[in-house]
């Protein structure tokens, strides 16, 4: 087995002051990456910044023998993003590596969402990883490689209570994916997903405490180096990840039921009387994008 190696890699973690995105940080400088640090250095519902939490990683980096430099910018701003890509071709030439890993809660349930509550985690989840992925992608197509890592959560996938702006927002990184997946494809840029569950300062009054003692980052980083490597070519994929858990979530599709000849218009009373077949995902299809399931239409559109 090939050994997972970054050496001659220059990589970017957002969010990487703690949590997950330090233990990136940390296991891709052990492997020879060297890292851009990046962290606003706020509260967890997105309040204040310092540079604090950014320097220490890289000097954790650094004492252990690694090469990384700090970044304190917001990827939620145009400006930010750039700046944050910016700063690794300025010390090192390039990005081969982006994982975007920045992320706020604020949670409350629908009803009681305000406005800018909403704003703030689109904003740094969904608007945060255009405005860093943007021109971070456009330097990997212009090098032919790059591996981008989107987080999305549990809570876009199969919802969670109280979490409407956080879950919207993840899945907004899901549909961008499927689209980065086939704009960087000629370009040798891979796009995946990766699905923690993992004790950080987002979900320590999420998970149960004594799940969240066990749950490290330490056991999802594996998953997210292994998508970060020349190795994997895979792109498009969903990789769920807890306590040496791993698996795939996938979009399918049922094999449905067809009510029209391509001509008549069915009535609600037939897709009543067909409900059951409608909703049944027995024998599910996958499609890689939105062209190949006109396929299933064939028939209807000739």
């Amino acid at each position: 087995m090939a050994k997972v190696d970054f050496t001659g890699r220059v990589a970017i973690v957002t969010g990487a002051g703690a949590g997950l995105g330090r233990q990136y940080a940390l296991d891709l400088a052990k492997r020879g990456a060297k890292v851009v640090v990046n962290d606003l250095g706020g509260s967890r519902d997105g309040v204040g910044s310092s540079d604090a939490a950014a320097k220490k990683v890289v000097d954790e980096i650094k004492a252990a023998g690694g090469e990384a430099v700090p970044n304190y910018e917001n990827v939620a701003t145009i400006q930010g993003g750039e700046n944050i890509v910016k700063t690794a071709i300025d010390a090192y030439g390039k990005v081969d590596i982006l994982i975007n890993n920045a992320g706020i809660l604020r949670d409350k349930t629908f009803t009681k969402m305000e406005e800018d509550n909403w704003d703030g985690v689109m904003a740094v989840h969904l608007r945060g990883a255009y405005c860093v992925t943007k021109p971070a992608f456009m330097n990997m197509r212009e090098n032919g490689y790059g591996r981008i890592i989107m987080t999305t959560s549990g809570a876009g996938l199969f919802g969670n209570f109280g979490q409407s702006n956080y879950a919207a927002a993840k899945m907004g990184l899901i549909g961008l994916t499927n689209v980065l997946k086939l704009e960087g494809a000629k370009y040798n840029v891979k796009v995946n997903v990766i699905v923690p569950v993992a004790a950080s300062r987002l979900t320590e009054d999420v998970l149960p405490p004594e799940f969240f003692e066990k749950m490290k980052p330490d056991f999802i980083s594996p998953a997210v180096l292994y998508m970060c490597s020349e190795q994997c070519q895979d792109s498009g994929m969903f990789i769920n990840a807890t306590l040496g858990y791993f698996s795939r979530t996938a979009i399918l599709t049922g094999p449905g039921v067809v009510l029209s000849d391509g001509t008549k218009i069915p009535s609600p009373e037939e897709v009543a009387e067909n409900w059951d077949k409608i909703k049944s995902l027995e024998n599910p299809k996958y499609f890689d994008q939105l062209p190949e399931m006109f396929g299933v239409l064939g028939p209807l559109l000739s």
